[in-house]
């Protein structure tokens, strides 16, 4: 269990970004060839980046939930840390003899920080909630993650779009604290 609960902790820390989470328990989406992602009621209802976000969340759920390193890969543009990251902690869960059910990220807060017809650079207030490690075991439940604001571009490939990279942002509250504690003699 104390495994578990590191791991738990390392991927809620990890997590990404996106999808706007409804009430109650989200559908588990499957990859398809095309690398698409299905597409839910819940995506067809919102449009623009919330959309973007939603579908590359929907299909990043889907590579944890089957323990596909490869799909979750390809959701990442080459050469992106993120993706690495990713990518190594799914295989850190898969070496534990587990995976990822009902990963759903419940996005908060979102803003357009840069658009472009190849880029979309967003900043995103979010936190997981939902998710289970399943193995051999009964399925352990992993904790709501507590919400985290980051800066996420996203870039497109073909018609698909990828993440390039995700960065941490200062909360507010960082930010005040360290303007408040700051001597103005």
């Amino acid at each position: 269990l104390p495994v578990l609960t590191g791991v738990a902790c390392a991927l809620v820390v990890a997590t990404l970004v996106v999808v706007v989470a409804s009430p109650g328990p989200a559908p588990r989406p499957r990859i398809d060839g095309a690398g698409s992602g299905s597409t839910s009621a819940a995506t067809s209802a919102r449009s623009g980046p919330a959309a973007v976000l939603a579908d590359w969340d929907e299909r990043r759920a889907a590579a944890w939930a089957e323990g596909d390193a490869k799909a979750l890969r390809r959701l990442y543009a080459d050469g992106s840390g993120t993706g690495a990251a990713d990518v190594r902690l799914l295989r850190d869960y898969l070496r534990r003899g587990l995976r990822v059910e009902g990963l759903t990220t419940q996005v908060l807060a979102l803003r357009v920080a840069a658009r472009s017809a190849g880029r979309l650079a967003l900043v995103v207030t979010d936190r997981v909630v939902g998710a289970e490690a399943v193995g051999s075991g009964p399925p352990v439940a992993l904790p709501v993650g507590r919400p985290s604001t980051r800066r996420v571009v996203l870039v497109r490939d073909g018609g698909t779009w990828l993440v390039a990279e995700v960065r941490d942002q200062d909360s507010a509250a960082a930010s005040t604290s360290r303007t408040s504690s700051s001597s103005k003699s």
